[in-house]
């Protein structure tokens, strides 16, 4: 406990799901943290979180939002010291292979993943240069590194976000600014679920079939939870992670390893 003592987080898309989880643990460790998602839901879970946490209704796509947000935080707990890009969408209303994604679609893909990841760095940049350092964590996938043809705009934008990462992470160091990537896998969200309805509307199986197909995809033999991607996501965030910037790590359960040639045996 205390590892995040006397430090001012934000954390994007924090109404539910890995968000969420991200923000109770933070305030479980000691620290003060801002949640914003642009979901109602978010006032209710930071009351309940307790007074160590607050809820800004924030569109991570809006420029003017990310200034006051981060003006605020600095005139109201005097300095920032982790952000958290964690909002971003995850299936396009229409299929998105490349062959007949929309460009609306991959559009507001982008925008969200891609330009609302690197709008909250360039204004966590502005805000921690006042503290000398500070910490930025962006969400990117597994998907940023392995083919997703049956969501290409996904994949494209984690792709995007892991890049601009190690971006930062360069311009940040002399400035004692460190940014890091989180690469989940399968993880067990909203947005998972979403797929998982969808797979059910346009298949012939229902969705606990779908599930235990994604599941089989996972050598450890579970979908992740969101707080195996929040622990990952503190310890970027805490000082343990001091000499660790540029950094991508990943959590999916060895979903990304395939599966073994051979079978281990008991």
């Amino acid at each position: 406990m205390g590892r995040l003592s006397n430090k001012v987080a934000i954390v994007t898309g924090a109404a539910s799901g890995i968000g969420a989880a991200i923000a109770k643990l933070f305030v479980e460790e000691g620290g003060q943290v801002i949640l914003t998602d642009l979901s109602p839901e978010g006032e209710t879970y930071a009351q309940a979180l307790g007074r160590s946490a607050r809820f800004v209704r924030h569109d991570v796509t809006d420029e003017e939002g990310w200034r006051a947000l981060t003006q605020e935080v600095l005139e109201r707990e005097g300095h920032l010291d982790i952000l958290v890009n964690n909002a971003g969408i995850g299936n396009a209303p229409h299929p998105s292979t490349p062959d007949v994604a929309l460009l609306d679609d991959w559009r507001q893909m982008l925008r969200v993943n891609g330009e609302g990841t690197f709008l909250g760095c360039k204004y966590g940049i502005a805000a921690m240069r006042a503290a000398a350092g500070g910490s930025i964590v962006n969400m990117s996938s597994v998907a940023s590194a392995t083919p997703t043809s049956m969501n290409a705009a996904y994949g494209f934008s984690k792709a995007g976000v892991a890049q601009f990462t190690r971006s930062v992470a360069q311009f940040g160091a002399p400035l004692r600014i460190r940014c890091n990537s989180i690469h989940p896998g399968y993880t067990a969200t909203p947005i998972l679920q979403g797929l998982f309805d969808k797979i059910e509307r346009d298949m012939d199986i229902s969705g606990a079939q779908a599930r235990q197909r994604f599941e089989e995809l996972v050598p450890l033999g579970r979908l992740g939870e969101a707080l195996d991607v929040a622990y990952g996501v503190l310890y970027f965030a805490s000082d343990e992670s001091r000499h660790v910037t540029g950094a991508q790590l990943v959590i999916d359960g060895g979903s990304t390893l395939g599966k073994p040639a051979v079978q281990a045996t008991q």
